[in-house]
């Protein structure tokens, strides 16, 4: 996986786009649903190489026992909560 890769389908239309960035595709399917009132949806077949070495290092569900303690990427122990 070399890049991001986001494609934006309406099932109501024949509008179908693809994104190179995340941000990009979710701007496109939150304008066209606000402005037609159609149904888009929206699938990742790729994400850069970065993005998902980062998804990795979390594990799968972001839980701490999942994830790759070893990471620079990942800091074991959460923030506390603000009072």
């Amino acid at each position: 996986m070399n890049g991001t890769r986001v494609t934006v389908r309406c099932h109501d239309c024949s509008l179908a786009t693809t994104h190179d960035r995340l941000r990009d595709a979710r701007t496109a399917v939150d304008d066209h649903e606000s402005t037609t009132g159609h149904d888009v949806d929206w699938t990742i077949e790729s994400v850069a190489a970065g993005v998902s070495k980062a998804g990795a290092d979390a594990g799968v569900c972001g839980r701490p026992e999942c994830a790759n303690e070893d990471s620079p990427l990942v800091d074991p122990t959460p923030p506390e909560p603000e009072s």
